[in-house]
């Protein structure tokens, strides 16, 4: 019994001596869990210290001194530099002298300080930066490169090089990942064929396309251009310009503008849509057009889709619609040639047809197609007309084929002339002279003195001449074998005052540089049909 006794005690005993141990064991470990880290860094992201010649510490000063060869590593990049103080505390660390920074192969980063936060991956780098990236180096003075978003920036000024261009700006921000430079205040792109200056600017060192973000200027040894949006492709000269841009040549004489211009330098032409308008100074003409393309080496421009025009050379504007106009102008002559619908005015003279051309080489505007021709109460029609300008005047009309001329003398009665060929001759912007040659036929009302109608003079012949003296027939000469008759007005009959073929355009006719926009139809009993004579008068019957 008593050793039974003996051994209870004793197993108690251990049983009480194990239990304290657990509870021992279990009180040390729950300590330990609530104690403070110490080193709130995880191993893997701590800045890691690869090398140095010598580590020195100073009473204190907490960081570690490092001198001689000191290499850092962080999160797969190293930094290299002569000296610099540790912060394990703050896992950051300042380099001095000789700053190396390589992450991966192809990023490398070089400056005289460097300030290195391992928590926020920041790299401050100043004094002699240089970033190198592929081909691409940046110059600064002051960088931030922050590595999780991947992309340096400069504040004070700085220079990005690459194997075209050179890019200066005094804000900049490069991205390696995506090979993307942003650039503001005072940006300047220097290429060896141009140079451009720049608010904000955008630039793919990839591609080499400039994107442009505010107000810049392109100079070039062919003139330069002003917009405030767009992009110019820095290698092929190719360009979008956005916003009204303007393009002017190197002398300042043509300019070219519109919503959108796409513009090809090397090649000298760009391609406009919406708003195009052409200037030349030199040659005095104004092109508009919504769609348009213009070549500043050849001097050659087209405008379509409400295309109209205006030449100030001869001193009284001349303004021109028509569907399509195209301009050929150079340091001396310039053409002009417009097609379908053409409509134009000036005030000495106006006219329409479906096409015109006019050469400032020989001066002539030439009508072609259903032309009309206005000249103060004058109104001439024929299959072509020509117009012969002696500066700013004209000096002579020639209409071949079905001519029809008519002057309206009060709305009812009306001189009239026909024939094969008529030229009218001008003195001081009034006709003075008109010969017909070919099947000449006449309507004229004589009068006296006082301007009374005397009656009706009708003549044909082979030839007819016509002096005119103060607006009033002052000679007339017709010839071989006229025919003639006078017939008073009280004996007229209407069908004896108009030739045959007589058709009065009145309501076409533009009564001011806006009504050259204004389309109207030639009313179908005015039409006249001309049998095997395509393409002559009015058989169409087209609009104007």
């Amino acid at each position: 019994m008593l050793e039974k006794i003996k051994k209870f005690f004793s197993d108690g005993h251990r049983i009480r001596l194990t239990a304290i141990l657990c509870f021992i064991v279990l009180y040390l470990s729950a300590q330990t869990a609530l104690q403070p880290n110490n080193d709130p860094v995880p191993e893997k992201k701590r800045v890691e210290l690869k090398r140095a010649g010598e580590l020195k510490t100073r009473e204190g000063f907490e960081p570690q001194i490092l001198i001689d060869s000191v290499v850092f590593f962080h999160d797969g990049a190293y930094m290299h530099c002569d000296s610099a103080y540790l912060d394990q505390k703050s896992n950051s660390f300042e380099a001095f002298s000789n700053i190396v920074v390589e992450q991966g192969d192809t990023l490398f980063l070089y400056g005289d300080y460097l300030y290195y936060d391992g928590n926020t991956k920041l790299l401050m780098v100043r004094n002699n930066v240089r970033l190198e990236n592929k081909g691409v180096t940046l110059f600064t003075d002051s960088l931030n490169y922050d590595r999780i978003l991947n992309f340096g920036y400069y504040f004070d000024g700085g220079m990005l090089v690459d194997s075209l261009n050179e890019l200066t700006s005094y804000w900049g921000q490069y991205e390696p990942g995506i090979k993307i430079a942003t650039f503001s205040d005072s940006v300047k792109l220097v290429n060896n064929k141009f140079t451009l200056y720049s608010d904000t600017l955008k630039y793919n060192t990839t591609t080499k396309i400039a994107t442009i973000l505010g107000p810049s200027v392109i100079i070039s040894d062919s003139g330069y251009i002003e917009t405030r949006k767009g992009w110019y492709n820095t290698q092929t000269e190719e360009s979008l310009l956005l916003d009204q841009s303007l393009v002017t040549s190197k002398d300042g004489t043509k300019t070219l503008t519109g919503d959108s211009i796409s513009y090809h330098r090397a090649s000298g032409y760009g391609e406009v849509f919406g708003n195009m308008v052409v200037t030349d100074t030199l040659q005095k003409m104004i092109l508009h057009g919504h769609y348009g393309y213009y070549n500043e080496l050849t001097g050659y421009a087209m405008a379509t889709d409400s295309a109209w025009c205006v030449d100030y050379s001869q001193g009284d504007s001349l303004y021109l619609h028509a569907d399509t106009l195209k301009m050929i102008t150079d340091s001396i002559f310039k053409q002009v040639k417009a097609y379908y619908g053409v409509r134009f005015y000036r005030s000495d003279f106006q006219g329409v047809c479906d096409s015109m051309q006019f050469n400032s080489r020989d001066s002539i505007l030439y009508l072609y197609k259903d032309p009309i021709l206005w000249n103060e109460s004058y109104q001439l029609t024929g299959d072509t007309i020509e117009i012969f300008m002696n500066d700013s005047t004209i000096d002579h009309i020639h209409m071949k084929k079905y001519c029809f001329a008519i002057e309206d003398k009060d709305s009812v009665h009306f001189n009239q002339l026909k024939g094969r060929d008529l030229k009218a001759f001008f003195k001081d912007k009034q006709i003075h002279h008109i010969l017909v040659e070919g099947n000449a036929e006449s309507i004229f009302y004589p009068e006296e003195n006082d301007k009374t109608m005397i009656g009706l003079n009708r003549t044909e012949s082979g030839f007819l001449s016509i002096g005119l003296k103060n607006k009033k027939i002052d000679k007339l000469k017709i010839w071989p074998k006229p025919k003639g008759k006078i017939t008073p007005l009280a004996d007229l009959v209407p069908d004896e005052m108009k030739l045959e073929q007589f058709r009065l355009f009145d309501y076409i006719r533009p009564l001011d540089k806006d009504d050259i926009f204004r389309k109207i139809k030639i009313r179908n009993d005015q039409i006249i049909k001309r049998i095997n004579v395509p393409d002559n008068l009015f058989d169409q019957g087209g609009d104007y």
